[in-house]
């Protein structure tokens, strides 16, 4: 499938400090079309029909009605990320596009560094770290 027939989906950036992680955009680019921002506002016009989701990375992109307004074709916008706080769903919606999160992606994360945290409390490691291991 040729890239021009991949749906088009805005993201703030590949890599550096704000972008999507440069594997999890190997992984989009499979299946999309991805346009940065820095692409999309240099050609807002030719871009914005093309566009028809947002993936959100770490708050990133800002979704704003002036975003919204210019993208006439938008139907989705996904948070990669368990809360969507950040995000005015009732402004959204009343644009007519849907929100999709990822509420299970750090489920067993959390779990394990929380079962960590706990463990090295009770256990007393980073002291007897520091007492065996003077720095």
């Amino acid at each position: 499938m040729a890239e021009e027939e991949l749906p088009g989906v805005l993201i703030l950036d590949i890599g550096g400090t704000h972008g999507v992680l440069e594997d999890l955009a190997a992984l989009l680019k499979k299946h999309f079309h991805l346009i940065t921002m820095k692409e999309f506002l240099g050609k807002r016009e030719e871009m914005s029909k093309k566009i028809q989701a947002i993936f959100v990375f770490e708050c990133r992109p800002t979704i704003d009605r002036e975003l919204l307004e210019s993208l006439p074709n938008l139907k989705v916008i996904g948070n990669s990320g368990v809360g969507v706080d950040h995000l005015d769903l009732k402004m959204i919606s009343s644009f007519g596009v849907k929100v999709t999160n990822t509420p299970c992606a750090v489920a067993d994360p959390t779990a394990d560094i929380g079962m960590a945290l706990m463990l090295a409390s009770a256990r007393r490691l980073v002291e007897g770290n520091v007492l065996n291991f003077p720095g």
